[in-house]
């Protein structure tokens, strides 16, 4: 079974799109639990915890926070009105995720909050619903646009989890919805304020210009398209080679798909260090280096460890490294398009990511 994430992804188990999607980590079998393990207010708080993977939370702010940035805006109402509404979309697709393969699970994976009955079917669809629906609320606080891009992704978390997931078109699903994410944060944060002159009006004695704020023309527009479109990209991108390698998480075997994947991790590592030492910009231009590098040191290492010997565990590793990777790779991202203050912001969740799954898996 395929299950990346938004974020966001395996056979046996990959996360929800919103994970991608996208929009976890290395995967850690848990002792089997059962019902009884989940009472008490503690137990509840533990199933929820693993059936939502907490963990894995901290690569989705960094979506919007760079896509506010490749549109060369900094971050606003609306982009924190983004990030909230990333954060529950991937979570409806954690809980969408385990609700649909809990027949699966009750064979495989036992110890999951679903079949060990420490939560209930019905209760993870109905978290799914509501965090859909708080998701689609608090971007459409941030405008129609920021609205129409949650939807979207709303839409590919839904069809990823309930039919896409079982298919080949798995890994370009997941793909998109980390693209839709960035979006999303691009589209929130809005059009910066462009003040011209226009002459003052009949019959004032002074002749001090007014300034108003009309909208960006179509090349403005275009520019910004073009700018948000290559960051969408390597996301989509990274999520492609990670899903991909996830198809194998359960069983293994495989050595061309870590080393694709290990390929293109590496390329985009590359691409955007090329891009900051060619920038005329002295000491500045060279801020993206060290997220790029802990990038590509984060996703690759586990991957050339994974195709030397594909065996699940390394394998799981390498998923998990990719998904963790999504952080420096946002902050490089971030950094390459001058927001160096977001970048820093972004970078400073990775420790928190891995301490976090050291207690929660995130996948």
């Amino acid at each position: 079974m395929t299950r990346p994430g938004h974020p966001h992804p395996t056979e046996r188990r990959a996360p929800g799109p919103a994970e991608g999607c996208g929009r976890g980590a290395a995967r850690r079998v848990a002792p089997a639990s059962g019902p009884a393990s989940g009472r008490g207010s503690g137990g509840r708080i533990r199933a929820w915890a693993e059936l939502l993977r907490v963990s894995a939370l901290f690569s989705v702010p960094g979506d919007a926070l760079a896509g506010a940035a490749a549109a060369g805006l900094r971050p606003g109402r609306g982009t924190a009105y983004a990030v909230g509404a990333s954060l529950c979309l991937y979570e409806a697709g954690m809980a969408l995720n385990d609700w649909a393969d809990r027949a699966e699970d009750a064979v495989e994976r036992p110890h999951r909050p679903l079949p060990s009955g420490r939560i209930a079917p019905a209760a993870a669809l109905g978290a799914a619903g509501l965090l859909t629906a708080a998701g689609l609320a608090l971007a459409s606080r941030a405008g129609r646009p920021a609205l129409t891009a949650a939807a979207a992704l709303a839409g590919t978390v839904w069809a990823y989890d309930l039919r896409l997931k079982h298919t080949p078109a798995a890994p370009a699903v997941m793909a998109a919805a980390r693209a839709l994410d960035l979006v999303l944060g691009a589209t929130a944060t809005g059009p910066g304020p462009r003040r011209t002159a226009v002459p003052p009006p009949a019959g004032r004695a002074d002749r001090t210009p007014v300034t108003s704020t009309p909208a960006a023309g179509p090349g403005a527009d275009a520019r910004t398209v073009l700018r948000v479109a290559a960051p969408a990209a390597a996301l989509a991108v990274h999520t492609y080679a990670v899903t991909a390698v996830s198809r194998h998480e359960a069983r293994g075997g495989s050595t061309l798909v870590p080393l694709g994947a290990l390929a293109a991790t590496s390329a985009l590592g590359a691409v955007t260090a090329l891009r900051a030492l060619r920038k005329p910009d002295g000491a500045a231009a060279l801020v993206p280096l060290l997220p790029a590098a802990l990038y590509v040191g984060t996703a690759g290492t586990p991957l050339l460890h994974a195709a030397l010997h594909p065996s699940p565990p390394l394998t799981q590793r390498a998923v998990g490294g990719g998904i963790r990777a999504m952080i420096p790779l946002q902050a490089a991202l971030a950094a390459r398009a001058g927001a160096v203050g977001t970048a820093i912001g972004v970078l400073g969740l990775a420790p928190l990511a891995r301490t976090l799954a050291r207690k929660v898996s995130a996948t």
